[in-house]
């Protein structure tokens, strides 16, 4: 399978899963809200990834997200699984199953808690890669994981040929300037961290693997036009403009304020599940103010 940029295109979010009252899966909102990214902007999205809460869902929850995100999107977007964890097996069986499902892709995300180390790391993401056909994205996140994969790592796992990316958080730009400098031209970045997108861009990544775009999508799309068309300062302006947003979406365990502010807006995506609690009176009221300062649209869903 050839790689290609164009693939999952430059605006990925990384998708909330709605809960119901009752703490189920709300498979009816998951389809509006997938919907409504689309519409916003978003030309792919990450089903059951940290910010949809995948460790706290069973595997036929997650499946059925992944069919019904898939049939609800049909083919105005990818869908890309978040089918992997600290444990390789059960990492294959979930990703062929979700391949069976049609599913675009999956995130590959470094295995948290048991700290592999890069020998390792390489071997885990090669072994889940050699048993599915469709296109995989790595995910370093070492603030979540307490392991960050190497730029060797990566640059190394980037020749096999359905790993066609990665969502780097890392937040270290010379390891990933040197990620992009020595993968090939077809092996992309994406920026882990809503903040990092224009200097990730700046650098040579190609676009963002969000969680603000649940609330400002069509910024985040215009911010990366306007970069990709040479207006650095009109990039950097709404680089600007987001910076207060993205840094209250993130002022606690995300996706607790994302999930505050999408039911304060009228998006109804319920409570985050144990062991995640939801935002305290004193973070609803600083969300709100911010909300209201960007005046950010309510969400009709």
């Amino acid at each position: 399978m050839p790689k290609s940029e164009s693939i999952f295109g430059r605006l990925i979010t990384a998708m909330v899963t709605p809960f119901d009252p009752s703490g189920q899966v709300d498979i009816d909102q998951a389809e509006k809200l997938s919907q409504h990214l689309v519409a916003t902007g978003t030309t792919s999205i990450i089903v059951t990834g940290t910010t949809g809460e995948g460790p706290t869902l069973t595997s036929q929850e997650s499946l059925n997200l992944y069919s019904a995100v898939k049939a609800s999107v049909g083919t105005k977007a990818k869908v890309i699984a978040g089918t992997t964890s600290y444990d390789t097996a059960k990492s294959i069986q979930l990703s062929k199953q979700a391949e069976s499902l049609g599913v675009d892709g999956i995130l590959m995300t470094v295995p948290y808690y048991n700290k592999p180390p890069q020998d390792s790391l390489y071997k885990h993401f090669s072994v889940i890669a050699e048993q599915i056909s469709i296109p995989g994205i790595l995910y370093n996140v070492p603030t979540r994981t307490a392991t960050n994969m190497s730029a060797e790592t990566t640059i190394k796992l980037s020749r096999i040929q359905n790993i066609v990316g990665i969502k780097e958080a890392s937040g270290d730009l010379q390891q990933i300037s040197k990620i992009i400098e020595l993968t090939s031209d077809d092996f992309l970045v994406w920026s882990g961290n809503d903040i990092d997108t224009l200097p990730i861009l700046s650098i040579g990544g190609y676009g963002v693997v969000s969680v603000a775009s649940h609330l400002v999508g069509k910024d985040i799309s215009e911010m990366i036009k306007h970069f990709t068309k040479g207006d650095i300062l009109l990039a950097a302006q709404t680089h600007r403009k987001l910076q207060p947003l993205i840094d209250a979406i993130f002022m606690v365990t995300s996706p607790i304020p994302l999930k505050y502010m999408l039911n304060y807006l009228g998006c109804e995506v319920g409570d985050p599940r144990l062991p995640l609690t939801p935002a305290n009176r004193e973070t609803q009221m600083y969300l709100e103010t911010i909300l209201s300062k960007l005046n950010v649209d309510r969400i009709n869903i």
